[in-house]
């Protein structure tokens, strides 16, 4: 059991439906005090628009919230050119994104969309190469060069330089994906549906050990949480499907027992009501919750 004694944050999983009003959701996360909004990148779904674009429109109408692809389907965007999008969002939203990023699901899809296929180690492997492409892109030095496997630079010109150190939150379970997110991530982004509490130990734990191998502090490695689930009139049915007040039990648990610092959430049923659950009934509660038992 773990607290990293980060500060709690909440956000909200926008799932990038084309019929949906996404703007309008988006801008009423930020008015009911949410701090993310994170959008999934699924490019080959037809009913979805483009990650990219919403993350831009939602940047361009809001004020204050941070938005971030949650996570970007990396053997679709090459990671020089997502670098370039990455910085530049950063810079025209005055320093509200943050880069969340996958290895790659679905190939069937992937591949029908034009991307190469990978093997397990070869998706960790451009990953790790991807890691080093973005944060050189993001330097500001010139003559960029980089010689892996799957990606090159070859004299590339950097530029712009984002408007703040842009966090790469890896969205990976395996132990590869693990080590190497102890090793250089910012963050680590699972989701409750295959990174329930009763794994998290575990996985925390192979996270601080290449920290610690790596000379990092594993408290500096962000830890995310989709939280997927429906907050409820009536009793509990499980795990995070049940009233606020059981939502905010099990949220504060996540965070002081459990080692998670930021919940987005991923309501299933009615968007409005959901959205204005968490934000007004279950969030306030956590949060106050997190402050006295740390400072007691």
């Amino acid at each position: 059991m773990a607290d990293y004694g980060r500060d709690v944050q909440f956000g909200y999983f926008l799932v990038p439906n084309a019929d949906d009003p996404l703007l309008e959701t988006a801008q009423t996360a930020e008015r009911l005090g949410l701090d993310l909004i994170g959008v999934q990148d699924h490019p080959y779904q037809r009913r979805y628009v483009d990650t990219w674009t919403l993350l831009s429109m939602i940047a361009a109408t809001t004020q204050r919230i941070t938005v971030f692809p949650d996570v970007a389907c990396l053997p679709l965007r090459p990671p020089a050119v997502l670098a370039k999008s990455a910085a530049s969002l950063d810079l025209l939203s005055g320093g509200r994104f943050e880069l969340g990023l996958g290895a790659g699901a679905f190939w069937e899809a992937i591949t029908a969309y034009g991307g190469a296929p990978r093997t397990p180690k070869q998706a960790i492997d451009a990953l790790t190469e991807a890691i080093q492409v973005i944060r050189k892109i993001w330097s500001g030095e010139p003559n960029l060069r980089f010689t892996g496997e799957h990606y090159h630079l070859t004299g590339a010109k950097s530029g712009p330089v984002p408007a703040h150190p842009i966090g790469i939150w890896l969205g990976a379970g395996g132990p590869r994906a693990l080590a190497l997110t102890g090793r250089t991530a910012n963050g680590w982004l699972p989701s409750s549906g295959w990174a329930p509490p009763s794994r998290l130990p575990e996985l925390h734990d192979r996270i601080d050990t290449a920290a610690a191998k790596a000379g990092r502090d594993p408290s500096d490695i962000r830890r995310l949480y989709n939280v997927n689930g429906t907050i409820t009139d009536g009793p509990s049915e499980g795990f995070l499907r049940g009233p606020a007040s059981q939502w905010a039990d099990e949220l504060t648990d996540l965070a002081l027992a459990y080692g998670m610092d930021s919940f987005i959430f991923w309501g299933e049923g009615d968007q409005s009501t959901q959205l204005h659950r968490f934000a007004e009934d279950v969030v306030p509660l956590v949060r106050e919750r997190v402050k006295e038992e740390r400072q007691g």
